[in-house]
Parts: C-alpha cells; sequence; structure tokens
C-alpha cells in the first residue's frame, strides 16, 4: 500500500491534518524553516570564513549567491525527514501560500533531495473539505515566488548588514538599519518632530442651552454652539498653523477671553429664532472583511492587543482550522463564505437585515500575492465563541469574535439615517450671532447592529451615534437658558499607535502586511520606540539614526523609494522582472537617480560626523545659550556649554523643553555641590539626577574606578528639593541597622526595588504603606515579622495554579501550571514552557494550548514526546509490531538490491536536467528585515 508524506511548518497545523487523513497519510511539521542565512559569525562555515563577503552571508561577487547553512537546532528534525522519506511513495509540500511558505517548500526539497515524487499541496482553511480538495488539486512550486523571497531575504541582509555596522561606529552599538524597519522608524520621529515645533494657540466661542417658545418643539432643550459673528465664521483649532500658533487666515474670527466674555455679556437677555432646519438622509456600508492589516489595527484598537498577540492568536486560530489563512491582501470572499454568512444574518437578525443580492468586495491592493480570500471563520458552520475560549484560549476567543462579527456584518444591510442642522441668531440682529445644533437619527441600524468599528458594544455605539434634535421650524422662537463662554487649545498632531503605524504603512506600500508585526517588534527592542500608554514614542536614540540616514543615505530611508522596492519584489513574484538584474541594481549599479547601496555607503562613510547627527537643537535659553540634546553610548543628555546633564529614561522628545532642560541642568549643577558632610566618614554626600531618577551619592569616584561610590535612590514620592543633608544622610545610611531582635538576629531596614522591606536572616516582610523606612523602629519591625507572611519565595515545592489531569481526549497526561519566578509556565514533569508574556490570564490557559506550548519547546530541546501512562501499559503490543516491522523490512531487502542499479541509472539521467535547473533558478527564504 502507498504511503504520502505530507510536510506542514508547525506543529500543531500537522496535529489538526491528521484527524482528516487516513492511514495512508504521514504528517510531519518542519517546525518552520530548515536552513537560512548564518545568524552570526560563529554559524559561518569554515570554509568560507575566510571569504571577504562571508559575513554577510551573501557571495555579492559571484552573482549574490546565498550561503545557507542548516540550523543546528533542525538537524535532527531533518534526519527524521529523512528517514520517513524512505517509508513513503509521494510527498506533499503543504507549507502556507505565500512566499514563505513557497521558499520553505523549496528549502525543503533543496536539503531533502527526495526520491520519489513531490508537489506543492495548498489551502487556505484546515477543515475536511478544503484540506480532501487540496490534495486532488496539488501543483509545482511557484519558482517566482520563491525568487520574490529569496530576493527580498537577500536585499534585507545587504541593507542590514552594510547599514548596521555605521550606525554602531557613528552613534551607538546594538543599533540595527532595515528596509522597512528605518522607515517606520523614520515615520515616527518625523510625527515628535511634528509635536516639538507645535505651537499652543487659545480661542474661545460661545454655547448655549437652548428651549422652543413657540411650535412642536416646545419645551424642549438642546444645546448649540456658536459658528458665525457678523457674518463671519468663529476660528476653530484647525484655522491655526501648528507650527507658529498664529491664524492661517484672515477670513475667520477670532474670540479672545474678554471678547468671548463681553459677547456672552450682550447676548444674554438677548431674544432668538430658527434661521434654518435641515435634515439630510445618509447611507453607510459595512467595512469589507479582515485583511491582516485590518485585522491588526481593530485588535489594536477594539482589544487593545498589540500586532504580534493578535497574529499569535489567529494563527493558533487558522492552525487548528477555526479560520482561514490570516496572512493576506485578499478582501473577497468564497461563495460557501458568502452563503454561510448570509444564513447566519437571516438566521439571528432577520431578513429585513439581508440585502437582495450577496456584497463583493474588491481590494485595492495592486499585488494580493498572500492567500486570496479574506480572513472569515472556517469550515461549514460557525463555532460558537465559548467552544474557542473553553479550547484555545481568551486571546483566541476575543480574536475569532471579532472576526465572526466582522465577516456577519459584510454581508448585512448598510444603516440609513438622519443628519440635521439647526442654525439660532439673534432675532433683532443687532449682533448677528449664529449659533448651530447638530443631531443624527439611524433609522435602521443595518449592519451595525453586529459591528462597529472600534466598539466593543454595537449596541452602546448605536446609542452615542445618534443625537436628537427637538422638532422645529423656521421661524420657531427659542430662549437662551443660559451662555457660557468656553476657552480651546489646540493640539499637537497625535502620536501613532500601532494601528495607526500599521495603517500609514500599508497606505504607503511600506513592507507586507503579514510583516508589520516583528517590524514593530523589533524597533521596539532596538530602543528605537517605547509605549506610553497605546501610543507609540519614538527616542532620541531613533532621531540620531534618522538623522543620519537622512542626511547621508536619504533615498534608503524615503517611504516613495522603500514603496517602489516592494513593488519590484512583487513584480518578481509575478514573473514580470527578475531577481539577479534588480539585485546588481541596487547594490552596485544604482536604480534609477538612487546610487548603488555599497559606493554610496563606501564614498558617504567617512564624511558622517557623529557629534552632528548625534546632536539634537532644542533651543536657546534666555541668556542666548543653546541647549542641545547628545545622544551618548549610555543615552541622551543635555548640553548647555560646558554643562552637561543625563535625560531620565523614558522621556518623550516632545517633553524636552527650554524649561524642562533648564530644571534638569540647574538639578545636575546642584548636584556637583555637596550637601554636607557625612559625620561618620566626613565624605561629601550629592543628591544627583541620572537616567534611572534622582539619587543620593555617598563620596566621589576615585579615578582608578576600583571603588565606586555609594549610591541610593530616592524613595517613592520623594523629589531632589525634599532632600536636605539629614534626609540625605538617612539614604545614604541604608540599609538601616534597628537592632537585635533578641536571639542575635539583626533587623534590617532595606529599599528594594519593589519597596520598602525588613529583614531578619532570610526571613523578610514589606512595609506597610504608612510605614517609613527611614523612621521605622525595631518594635514595629518585630510587630511585621510577627505576621504570617504573605507570599514570597518557597522552599518547599510550589503549589500548581491549575492542573490538567485525565481531560476528555488526554487521558492520561498531567499537565501543571505554575507561578515562575519569571513568569507562568507549563509543566508536564518532564519539559517546562513559559506562557505568552503578554497572556493576560494564566487561569484562562486550556490542556490544547499547554501541549501545543509543551510540543514546541520539546520541539526545540530534541525530546521525545512522552508517552501517556494509558499508551504505556501495552509494552507487549508495541514490542510485537516493532517485530512485524522488522520482518517485513527484511523481505523488502532483496527487492531494493534488485531495483538499485535501475534505480542509479535513472538517477544519472535526470541528475543532468537538476543542475541545469539549479544554474538558473537559485532561491531562498528569510525574514523581513535585518
Amino acid at each position: 500500500m502507498s504511503k504520502t508524506l505530507v510536510i506542514v511548518e508547525s506543529p500543531t497545523k500537522a496535529k489538526t491534518l491528521k484527524k482528516f487523513l487516513g492511514k495512508d497519510y504521514i504528517v510531519e511539521s518542519s517546525v518552520g524553516h530548515i536552513r537560512d542565512l548564518p545568524a552570526n559569525a560563529a554559524e559561518i562555515p569554515a570554509a568560507y570564513k575566510k571569504e571577504a563577503w562571508s559575513r554577510l552571508g551573501v557571495n555579492v561577487e559571484d552573482e549574490f549567491k546565498p550561503l545557507y547553512i542548516v540550523q543546528p537546532a533542525k538537524k535532527k528534525k531533518i534526519a527524521e525527514l529523512k528517514a520517513l522519506l524512505k517509508q513513503v511513495d509521494r510527498v506533499l509540500l503543504a507549507t502556507d501560500e505565500d512566499r514563505e511558505g513557497e521558499a520553505i517548500s523549496w528549502h525543503l526539497v533543496e536539503v531533502l533531495q527526495p526520491k520519489v515524487p513531490y508537489q506543492r499541496m495548498v489551502f487556505h482553511e484546515i477543515t475536511k473539505k478544503a484540506i480532501l480538495e487540496a490534495i486532488d488539486d496539488v501543483r509545482e512550486i511557484d519558482q517566482p515566488m520563491v525568487e520574490a523571497q529569496e530576493s527580498r531575504r537577500i536585499l534585507d541582509r545587504l541593507y542590514g548588514y552594510e547599514v548596521s555596522p555605521i550606525l554602531w561606529r557613528k552613534i551607538k552599538p546594538r543599533l540595527s538599519a532595515g528596509r522597512v524597519q528605518s522607515v517606520a522608524t523614520k515615520i515616527l520621529v518625523d510625527r515628535e518632530r511634528a509635536r516639538m515645533r507645535f505651537r499652543e494657540a487659545e480661542y474661545w466661542d460661545l454655547v448655549a442651552q437652548f428651549t422652543p417658545t413657540t411650535g412642536e418643539g416646545k419645551g424642549k432643550e438642546f444645546e448649540a454652539r456658536l459658528v458665525t459673528l457678523g457674518g463671519k465664521r468663529i476660528a476653530s483649532g484647525k484655522d491655526f498653523d501648528p507650527d507658529t500658533g498664529q491664524l492661517k487666515r484672515d477670513d475667520v474670527e477670532l474670540l479672545t477671553s474678554e471678547a468671548a466674555k463681553a459677547l456672552r455679556a450682550r447676548l444674554e437677555d438677548g431674544t432668538f429664532n430658527v434661521i434654518s432646519a435641515e435634515e439630510r438622509p445618509f447611507t453607510r456600508s459595512p467595512a469589507p472583511p479582515f485583511t491582516t492589516s485590518t485585522l491588526q489595527q481593530e485588535g489594536n484598537r477594539k482589544l487593545r492587543f498589540d500586532a504580534k498577540r493578535t497574529m499569535r492568536a489567529a494563527q493558533r486560530l487558522y492552525e487548528n482550522g477555526y479560520i482561514t489563512y490570516m496572512r493576506t491582501d485578499s478582501v473577497t470572499l468564497s461563495t460557501q463564505a458568502i452563503d454561510l454568512a448570509r444564513a447566519a444574518v437571516e438566521d439571528m437578525y432577520g431578513s429585513d437585515f439581508l440585502p437582495d443580492q450577496p456584497r463583493q468586495y474588491k481590494g485595492k491592493t495592486q499585488n494580493a500575492q498572500e492567500a486570496h480570500e479574506a480572513i472569515r471563520p472556517a469550515g461549514e458552520t460557525i463555532a460558537p465563541v465559548e467552544d474557542i475560549q473553553r479550547l484555545l484560549g481568551a486571546d483566541e476567543g476575543k480574536v475569532y469574535e471579532l472576526i465572526w462579527k466582522r465577516t456577519i456584518a459584510c454581508q448585512m444591510k448598510d444603516a440609513k439615517g438622519r443628519r440635521m442642522a439647526l442654525k439660532v441668531g439673534d432675532q433683532e440682529g443687532s449682533v448677528q450671532a449664529v449659533f448651530q445644533a447638530n443631531g443624527s437619527v439611524i433609522d435602521f441600524p443595518g449592519f451595525l447592529r453586529a459591528y462597529v468599528e472600534g466598539s466593543d458594544d454595537p449596541e452602546a455605539a448605536l446609542s452615542d451615534k445618534e443625537t436628537i434634535l427637538p422638532p422645529v421650524a423656521q421661524g420657531d422662537d427659542v430662549a437662551a437658558k443660559g451662555i457660557e463662554a468656553e476657552e480651546h487649545h489646540t493640539s499637537p498632531p497625535a502620536r501613532l499607535t500601532e494601528a495607526t503605524l500599521v495603517k500609514t504603512l500599508e497606505e504607503e506600500g511600506i513592507g507586507r502586511p503579514s510583516t508589520y508585526a516583528s517590524i514593530i517588534d523589533t524597533i521596539l527592542r532596538r530602543d528605537y520606540t517605547f509605549k506610553k500608554g497605546s501610543a507609540l514614542v519614538p527616542t532620541f536614540t531613533a532621531f540620531a539614526v534618522v538623522s543620519l540616514m537622512e542626511q547621508h543615505m536619504s533615498h534608503l530611508i524615503d517611504p516613495g523609494f522603500t514603496a517602489s522596492m516592494e513593488q519590484s519584489l512583487d513584480a518578481i513574484s509575478r514573473g514580470d522582472d527578475e531577481m539577479l538584474p534588480y539585485l546588481r541594481k541596487f547594490y552596485t549599479e544604482g536604480l534609477g537617480i538612487h546610487p548603488g547601496l555599497k559606493p554610496m555607503l563606501d564614498k558617504n562613510v567617512e564624511d558622517i560626523d557623529p557629534r552632528t547627527v548625534c546632536s539634537i537643537p532644542i533651543g536657546k535659553n534666555e541668556s542666548g545659550e543653546e541647549v542641545i540634546v547628545r545622544v551618548g553610548r549610555y543615552g541622551p543628555f543635555l548640553q548647555r556649554g560646558e554643562t552637561t546633564a543625563p535625560i531620565p529614561d523614558e522621556t518623550a522628545p516632545d517633553e524636552v523643553t527650554i524649561s524642562f532642560a533648564e530644571e534638569l541642568l540647574a538639578a545636575k549643577a546642584k548636584g556637583d555641590e555637596p550637601l554636607g558632610h557625612h559625620p561618620d566618614n566626613q565624605l561629601p554626600i550629592y543628591v544627583k539626577t541620572g537616567r534611572y531618577g534622582p539619587y543620593v551619592q555617598l563620596g566621589e569616584q576615585t579615578d582608578d574606578k576600583k571603588e565606586k561610590p555609594k549610591m541610593v535612590s530616592l524613595l517613592k514620592g520623594m523629589t531632589v528639593d525634599d532632600v536636605d543633608l539629614e534626609t540625605a544622610i538617612a539614604l545614604a545610611s541604608l540599609p538601616r541597622n534597628l537592632g537585635d531582635d533578641g536571639d542575635g538576629n539583626e533587623i534590617l531596614a532595606y529599599n528594594g526595588r519593589y519597596g520598602p522591606y525588613i529583614k531578619r536572616g532570610a526571613d523578610t516582610r514589606s512595609l506597610a504603606a504608612e510605614d517609613n523606612l527611614l523612621t521605622v523602629t525595631k518594635e514595629r519591625a518585630l510587630e511585621l515579622l510577627a505576621e504570617e507572611k504573605k507570599g514570597g519565595r518557597r522552599t518547599s515545592a510550589p503549589e500548581p495554579m491549575k492542573v490538567f489531569e485525565n481531560v476528555e481526549g488526554h487521558e492520561g497526561v498531567v499537565v501543571k501550571l505554575f507561578k515562575g519566578r519569571y513568569g507562568p509556565y507549563v509543566s508536564d514533569g518532564d519539559v517546562n514552557a513559559s506562557l505568552p508574556r503578554d497572556m493576560e490570564d494564566p487561569l484562562s490557559l486550556t490542556i490544547a494550548h499547554a501541549l501545543e506550548l509543551l510540543d514546541v519547546q520539546r520541539e526545540k530541546k530534541g525530546k521525545k514526546k512522552k508517552v501517556s501512562k494509558k499508551a504505556a501499559k501495552k509494552p507487549a503490543a508495541k514490542k510485537a509490531a516493532k517485530k512485524a516491522a522488522k520482518k517485513a523490512a527484511a523481505k523488502t531487502t532483496a527487492a531494493k538490491k534488485a531495483t538499485s542499479k535501475k534505480a542509479a541509472s535513472k538517477k544519472a539521467a535526470t541528475s543532468k536536467k537538476k543542475a541545469s535547473k539549479k544554474a538558473t533558478s537559485k532561491k531562498a527564504a528569510g525574514t523581513d528585515d535585518a
């Protein structure tokens, strides 16, 4: 009986496919890529170490041939796959149908060299129907897609490995540059620069409470705002230049505080009537189903998930068969999906919410080269959200619900309503003041009943969208019940969040949506940005990197140039362009007006002045002295003449104003002068401010740096101004010795990482909020030590937070969830696996998710899967099966020998063809950005 080996990327996907395929199929995972370019010098084979190009991992001297190495952790996996190849008659490469998946399949063929037929098996959802259809519709490896992926991998390696060393030399170590990450960083820096240039402006207006005194709306109060005065529109925030704070136009009326209050006084006793009452219908259509980009954006807006967390949940949903492929640019839906969604709409909301014809969506992406359908629930039925949460976890349940609602909503009717505008003027016209009130009514909610973008609760969002105005007509009299003058200030441009950065990158055509999560993760890890709430704040290091690249390699950081590179890669994937000519142009010859990377860097690198690119001018103080932020090897610092001061970590660049800088410089100058001397040793005591905040320093740094002065951070809530000599001496004396407990044990008071605490031997207790570390007594310490300890490290075996035992479908398996020193983890007694860091509720972990985490960790460590107790009770059956297999193998040995000569001749005949193909098609794989 013939057998087929099906190779997928992940153990979870392999497990899911096994459910649908019979005994004639062996399903195994490659656990991602099996080879790649060398990650560091240690991975470069000895034969190539002396080559000038070896550090790049790409032979730029010989048609950009990549130097691929098998990752050490994958050698055992390759051996397992080769062993399985001997047992089968056919191989199906079932990796994802995108460039990355295509490349993984190509690498598998290159490394495994199967002697049996092999083909590509592709699918967009992991359901029985989809898998069986995919087996009947196999194809060859798509070489243009492989070339596009290899081009991108080589391009990113050349960009990253040639530019990054310049950043190390001119700015500081451990920085990196990348085709997409550098442009993403520039986008964040440009927004912060706009915030730094911003000058606030003040403007006023009036808001009135009106009540109709005649007509149908009599007695129904409404609010209106002043919009024109004497025929001129009242100035609002949009009328000011953000860089100067001045009005951009002179045809608007700017109300100052005095003018607004005077106008209010004139209008308070006036009479008013309705000038106009307009009502216009509106229609709003549903958004298309999710693509990778829009899913990441909505995951961030609605669930407060970062892109990485959203994609991790989506990956697990896909691999377990609950959604279609989650890396896609397409917004189209299959006929089956549309029928399923329409049936769900009719069942849940009734036929009134179902359009007569199915809705069809067309994407704007020029080359949607990923999967060919939007992200939607997979299969012929929609799984309940509760089942997803129970089987996979809370994150997966939330993301699935988002996908499910969006899919349903996209096949519902438009929302319809009316927008109203009432204008009220002073009746006598002496002031010519016109107020306006806006309202809206939703007459038919349509798709809004199921899904409102950016809102978790569609019903609440619907009510928020309605502002009902009273039924009034032109000429109706209204009375002013109260008029107030309101102050307003213009706001700087909002910082980008993950959602808005993803949206910007996609709109600019930069990178692929499937790489955005890793790009954002990279710029966070490289200290180019940090999060303040949900906003992404660029660091001064990012400013220096962007400044260097703008001044000396501007096109590499230009969004338009980067987008054109993406278009070229798309052209290669379609077969419209070739890999080698493009790589030559990029690296040596030049692209259009832009020089090649190598000659440009060779020419410009010596012109880069580190002091210039690492300097960010802030402005001049009242004395005319220039204040500059400099990016140093150990962090940013301020400089004014010869005076310097460190900038505390995670200070947003737009917060570093002249006044803020002067405060830090003054604090630094104050810190250079001692408060006094310690009475016991006469060492000077200083109050200083460093990158981690203010601290007390006892003594000075010696010239040979062998002896470091004692440094103690200020207590929580303390400021530099709170510290006098007495307080500084007390802080410098920490830890305090409170005395003997009566049994010869010292009691010490410490200021620890997590707050003040006392310690006696190995026994510790945190101080209460009302306790003062500097004055706490021995008596109080003994009281705390006498209390039962709350938490703390255990010397005995830790108690599990949760135990999975004899769960249906996993009988004989025991998995425990523990709270570890570095976070929660699961263990089966053989392997430990940490939970994802952003998993909010560890107790929501399911047995399926726990086993998946353990399987991945086991693959990494090269350990065999732990056999359940139930399976372990049948050694006799296992032994018998082994014996039978050995006997069968012996019978086939003779047959194999008889055909080996025939196979050898056949191999020789085909080897020339293979060699020819290899000479003209060098394809590979990798990850976006260095």
